[in-house]
């Protein structure tokens, strides 16, 4: 008898992908909504790797666009808007979290984000989609076309896994300069 695989449901791009929030609002006016949070949740038994791509990625910084997120457990995602303008205001922009397994190429999964820059918190109205937006909104997201998010990540992180010149010149400074005892 052959051995059942301990994950018959894994066809590619159908693997449910679970994120919150699953819409990102920025608010102009308000300095502490520039950065926000994503959380991808990893439900499944095995390991998963994500990577997160955007429809517009000279508008945001993502703080580790790829990664890894262990089995049962979550990771956050910093998102940050660094191009707040009033031309922006009200343009929906996307971003894509695709999932595979740790040891595939493929992707397994993906969950779109909507992310939109608002002049105020105070002029936004609770308001409830009606169904035909949301059906056109879909439709948009299907259309639209994702840039993978690097440039932060390697800006901010350095490459090697030993200790930065900084960190190094800073010693030498401390040895040099510091009292013989």
């Amino acid at each position: 008898m052959q051995q059942q695989s301990r994950q018959p449901d894994l066809v590619e791009g159908r693997l449910p992908v679970f994120v919150f929030p699953t819409e990102l609002v920025f608010y102009a006016d308000e300095q502490a909504s520039h950065k926000q949070v994503l959380t991808l949740y990893n439900p499944y038994e095995f390991a998963l790797k994500f990577k997160v791509l955007c429809t517009a990625p000279n508008k945001y910084a993502v703080v580790d666009a790829t990664g890894a997120v262990k089995p049962q457990c979550c990771v956050d995602i910093v998102i940050r808007h660094r191009d707040v303008r009033a031309c922006h205001y009200g343009v929906i922009d996307k971003f894509r979290l695709q999932v595979s397994e740790q040891s595939q190429r493929k992707a397994l999964g993906r969950k779109e984000v909507m992310a939109t820059l608002l002049p105020s918190a105070a002029q936004e109205q609770p308001q409830a989609r009606p169904q035909e937006e949301e059906r056109r909104m879909k439709e948009q997201l299907a259309d639209s076309v994702f840039f993978e998010q690097t440039a932060f990540q390697t800006e901010s992180r350095a490459a090697s896994g030993g200790p930065s010149l900084l960190t190094v010149l800073l010693g030498l400074v401390c040895l040099c300069f510091s009292p013989a005892t």
